[in-house]
């Protein structure tokens, strides 16, 4: 999956206050990640529309001048929050893949950091899919974000021989990505485990059946192919 745990330049302009343009300071960005976690959970809970600025700040523990220093509206917040969460995720890929040796373990660590994410933040698929109908510029911001750094890994791949060179990176891209999207609603958040709750890892043998799709999708160079006994996809 994705390829560096460098925040984009957009991520770091997350740091300046949406509200007045200023940068925020170090007490300032604490307060604002409160809102946004709050966010994260009254988004998650009640949808974008049953949602209101007086649950986030309740939620917060903050007053309604304190949220509009940092957020003009309901939108911006809920905006704000795509972009946190979509760095987020691309920082436990990387993190994930960090020393990967070949394409293969790179895919493996991404995904594994993209599900434990998931299960850590169900919400994540909840706002995204919002976003289409909120803010379709965010949405395709955010799938644009982690593809872009997909291509590039995929076709850096390609040229040290990991994978077919015939492969279309970017195409591939999507369709890995849009199996990785689908492979953790169906199996973490359409799952429930004993409390009821989304379970905190993927199953192992679901996750080692879909890397095995994956290594013979990407047509991974053959020392690459030796089956791995330890992944659990999280």
């Amino acid at each position: 999956m994705l390829d560096t745990a460098e925040q984009s330049g957009e991520d770091r302009a997350a740091l300046v206050s949406s509200a007045t343009g200023r940068p925020l300071t170090k007490r300032g960005e604490a307060t604002r990640r409160r809102i946004l976690e709050a966010a994260e959970d009254v988004f998650a809970e009640f949808g974008y529309h049953e949602a209101s600025i007086v649950k986030v700040t309740e939620r917060a523990g903050v007053g309604l001048g304190t949220f509009y220093l940092y957020f003009d509206s309901k939108q911006a917040v809920f905006e704000a929050l795509v972009i946190d969460l979509n760095a987020r995720v691309r920082q436990s890929m990387s993190e994930a893949m960090a020393g990967a040796a070949n394409r293969v373990e790179a895919e493996r660590g991404g995904f594994e950091g993209f599900f434990r994410f998931t299960a850590q933040h169900p919400a994540l698929y909840r706002v995204v899919r919002e976003a289409e109908f909120v803010s379709p510029a965010v949405l395709k911001l955010h799938y644009e974000r982690i593809v872009d750094g997909y291509t590039a890994g995929l076709r850096a791949a390609q040229q040290a021989g990991d994978i077919d060179p015939m492969l279309d990176p970017e195409v591939a891209a999507w369709a890995l990505m849009g199996m990785g999207e689908l492979i953790g609603m169906r199996f973490l958040l359409w799952e429930r485990d004993e409390a009821g709750g989304v379970p905190e890892r993927m199953d192992p043998d679901v996750f080692e059946g879909m890397m095995r799709f994956i290594t013979n999708a990407l047509g991974a160079s053959a020392e690459q192919r030796t089956p791995r006994t330890e992944g659990n996809g999280t």
